[in-house]
């Protein structure tokens, strides 16, 4: 006769190996959540959650959610490493690892990723020099596009090619549209290209747009012209909001094979020049504004300004600044008084653009901002003539390099955010790996 001790070890192990085999059967292998690193500092936010990715944490990039029946799967493309990892974050205080999709291509970047129902698409282009790159190897380029029906196990349906040296930033809110920055023949920097998928195993180029002088032939030829993309389109497919190059710019694409310019606001000069001077921009739902930011690009701050500013569009054909969204300042009691003197780059980069995802919070009276070296910072808009920060996370310093940027000194530098409609913040970093956080009552 059994002790009851043993009944209820047997009933233990049972239960255990029922959850093993669960597990294995949705696919790829779970570990166990990682510790929250210590050294954090933070206002307003509080860590509850973190990952490592089981080693590939640091480097994790671009971010996309898909709740599946009370599931949620985090799925992230990575700087480090060539492919993308899955994440089980339906508990976010306890993320757990799921798996890794390689890439073969070694030599190729995998960093940005989107998604809508049951298609992902991935962007594939050249490693630039300095980020882990040989120039002599040969890389792949273009978009893959995957069936995620299977939300642990997509499939690759197709691989569509620019003929060029492929994509970064890509689009997809639904329907029968993509939209990806892509480098094409003929064309100096990135161009906007929209795609057909209505048949994803077969995408097709509808159209594309660009600035004067990007076109080989166009005078006066421009090479400080480029989209870092997406293009946001509004829910009724007939408006496009772009950051491109030096300006934020509204698009008409109701007829989509034709898109036309509604009007531009230029931000550089005075702000920082280049391809990613208005790096991204979201318009604010129910409101005639546009957030927009650049991205800090030259650590320490070598560089012009960056900027993150509120935009008004109550007239669409002559957009006008508003605000200019103030400077994070460093915690009390650091050895710098200033974010440029801290090593890495020093300012805004990516929000919360997925918020055409369904399980992605909506666009409010708050805008999430990763700041590199200054963590993310929250920043109200209620008043969008006057911004304000109520809340910041800084990750801790990393104990060790884990890939090549930053060089000026080993800080941390907070890449993306994306919000989910149940309140949980995710954000990436070049050194760390995946924390979830929470935003504190207010």
């Amino acid at each position: 006769m059994k002790s009851s001790f043993s009944k209820r070890f047997g009933k233990i192990v049972f239960a255990s190996a029922v959850l093993t085999m669960a597990l294995a059967a949705i696919g790829g292998s779970i570990v166990r959540a990682d510790d929250i690193p210590s050294g954090w500092t933070a206002s307003n936010l509080k860590p509850i959650g973190y990952t490592d990715l089981d080693g590939r944490g640091a480097g994790a990039f671009k971010m996309a959610i898909k709740n599946v029946n009370g599931r949620w799967i985090l799925y992230l493309s990575h700087l480090w490493d060539r492919g993308w990892s899955i994440a089980d974050v339906t508990d976010p205080a306890n993320p757990k690892f799921v798996k890794f999709v390689p890439y073969p291509e070694q030599n190729t970047r995998t960093i940005n990723i989107d998604l809508h129902d049951n298609l992902m698409i991935t962007s594939l282009g050249p490693i630039t020099r300095g980020w882990g790159g040989d120039p002599s190897k040969p890389h792949d380029e273009g978009l893959l596009f995957w069936d995620i029906s299977d939300p642990v196990n997509p499939k690759q349906l197709a691989h569509w090619k620019t003929g060029s040296s492929g994509t970064h930033r890509n689009g997809y809110p639904g329907g029968k549209y993509a939209n990806a920055a892509a480098n094409m023949p003929g064309f100096r920097g990135q161009i906007l290209v929209f795609l057909d998928v209505t048949d994803p195993k077969n995408p097709k180029e509808v159209s594309r747009w660009w600035m004067h002088g990007q076109k080989e032939g166009e005078e006066p030829a421009r090479t400080d012209i480029s989209f870092h993309g997406p293009a946001v389109v509004t829910e009724d497919g007939k408006t496009a909001y772009l950051g491109y190059g030096p300006a934020a710019v509204i698009l008409d694409i109701s007829d989509i094979t034709k898109p036309k310019e509604i009007g531009r606001l230029n931000l550089a000069p005075p702000f920082k020049p280049g391809g990613t001077a208005v790096h991204g921009v979201i318009p604010i739902p129910g409101k005639n504004l546009l957030f927009a930011n650049s991205e800090a690009g030259n650590e320490k701050c070598d560089e012009p300004l960056s900027h993150a500013t509120m935009v008004d569009i109550k007239d669409p054909t002559k957009p006008r600044l508003m605000s200019v969204f103030p400077l994070p300042e460093p915690p009390k009691g650091l050895p710098y008084t200033h974010f440029c003197d801290k090593g890495g780059r020093f300012g805004p980069h990516n929000f919360n653009m997925e918020y055409h995802l369904p399980d992605v919070q909506k666009q409010g009276d708050l805008v999430y901002l990763t700041y590199f070296n200054a963590g993310l910072r929250v920043f109200d808009i209620k008043d969008p003539r006057a911004p304000r920060e109520v809340a910041w996370f800084i990750p801790p310093t990393p104990p060790k390099r884990r890939g090549p940027i930053p060089t000026t000194a080993l800080v941390n530098q907070t890449e993306d955010v994306l919000v989910d409609t149940r309140g949980n913040i995710y954000i990436t970093d070049k050194q760390w790996g995946v924390f979830i956080l929470r935003l504190a009552p207010m």
